[in-house]
């Protein structure tokens, strides 16, 4: 059994402003930072294997406060675990109130879901019966999760900034 453990990545100054950062780098805020050093407490006896991370730099940046002790581990940045492309809206400001129409070149459902199912296909071949550190983003996370459980991703709650959980896959 290779088990998972998923961190989202810490506040942006972009998720303050309620924007649509898709495939945008993301600035992490001091609030993020500081998510990201008191996670560490939260993993800090755990012997991982490797970390997988979201090449944005959001994500690279959250893994680099998370692990700067922690130099024994190897990151891997990759695209699979980046954020659902947004396509023409990226960097719009959202309402979450109101609807938004989605443009034809927004990443689709069953395309961030093959993705994810890509990703665990991955962690699978190269990781089995390891411990996997995973940086990522919420949507990505929550489809990874839904993937594994077979369930719609609206079945699994979003994550918070820097919440981990763990999946055994």
């Amino acid at each position: 059994m290779t088990t998972l453990y998923l961190v989202r990545h810490g506040e942006t100054e972009e998720n303050v402003r309620h924007i649509l950062q898709g495939h945008l780098p993301g600035n992490l805020t001091g609030v993020g930072k500081e998510q990201a050093k008191k996670a560490v407490s939260q993993i800090c006896d755990t012997a991982f294997d490797v970390c997988l991370c979201s090449d944005l730099k959001r994500c690279v940046d959250t893994a680099h406060i998370m692990l700067e002790d922690r130099q024994d581990i190897n990151v891997i940045y990759t695209k699979l675990l980046r954020e659902r492309d947004w396509g023409a809206i990226t960097g719009m400001v959202v309402d979450k109130e109101k609807g938004i129409e989605m443009p034809e070149d927004v990443e689709s459902l069953p395309a961030i879901r093959a993705r994810a199912r890509t990703f665990l296909e991955y962690v699978s071949d190269n990781y089995n019966g390891k411990k996997v550190l995973v940086i990522s983003h919420g949507f990505m996370l929550r489809i990874i999760q839904a993937v594994h459980k077979n369930v719609e991703h609206k079945a699994i709650t979003p994550m918070t900034n820097v919440e981990i959980r763990i999946l055994d896959i």
